[in-house]
């Protein structure tokens, strides 16, 4: 969750979209660490269904921002194997944004090195609605409703469970974030803020993951040999 790119122009007495356009390179540089850490998915929370309250100014440079980047690295993305995909309904945004979307998305289907998620225009509370949509218009009848069931009527049903949620800046909500997804994933909340996000906080983020015991709501069982 890419938080305080505003914060981190207030302290430089910049404008909240120099904040913005400084986020590029966290966003370029932790997709190569992820992809050289050997991650499959990586999401990149960039815009809420929430965001389009913000001033129609800073909406906008968002949107121009977002293209620029899409055409600027989409054949890097390419190259490196990444298979580029949105979450969101994307069908508020510019039209001339979202057949540059369409065409990241076509030109990476077949990847196979990485999944790159971009939460854009997302909402976690709406992608669930639009399970339940789905379900109902296929007429599933309630008892064959399951949690596993329900999750393949979720946008993009193959995305895995999220393991690890990190958010910038020391902000500690979810924020409607793949809310379906996150429900036993393990949270990090480092104090920097997301421009001057690097490889190295994202492998400190790694690193901590790794030391935590994961339950799922059981117990630690000890063997004889007292190792858990």
């Amino acid at each position: 969750m890419m938080d305080g790119n505003g914060r981190w122009a207030a302290q430089r007495s910049l404008p909240r979209t120099a904040g913005h356009k400084a986020a590029e390179a966290a966003v370029i540089d932790v997709i190569e660490a992820a992809r050289a850490a050997g991650i499959q998915w990586l999401s990149l929370f960039a815009f809420s269904t929430e965001n389009w309250r913000r001033p129609g100014v800073e909406v906008e440079f968002l949107m121009r921002l977002v293209q620029r980047t899409i055409r600027k690295h989409a054949m890097a993305l390419h190259a490196r194997g990444i298979r580029c995909r949105f979450l969101g309904a994307l069908d508020r945004i510019p039209p001339s944004l979202a057949r540059d979307i369409a065409d990241l998305v076509t030109l990476t289907r077949a990847n196979t090195g990485m999944t790159l998620t971009v939460a854009f225009d997302h909402g976690g509370r709406g992608d669930i609605v639009t399970a339940a949509r789905s379900l109902i218009r296929n007429r599933v009848p309630p008892e064959e409703v399951t949690e596993e069931s329900f999750a393949g009527h979720l946008p993009h049903p193959d995305t895995p469970d999220v393991d690890l949620v990190i958010r910038t800046s020391g902000e500690q909500r979810i924020s409607n974030f793949m809310l379906w997804q996150v429900a036993y994933a393990e949270w990090m909340f480092p104090q920097v803020l997301w421009p001057d996000f690097r490889a190295a906080h994202l492998w400190e983020c790694l690193h901590a993951y790794r030391r935590r015991e994961r339950r799922f709501g059981g117990v630690q069982v000890r063997t004889a040999t007292g190792k858990g």
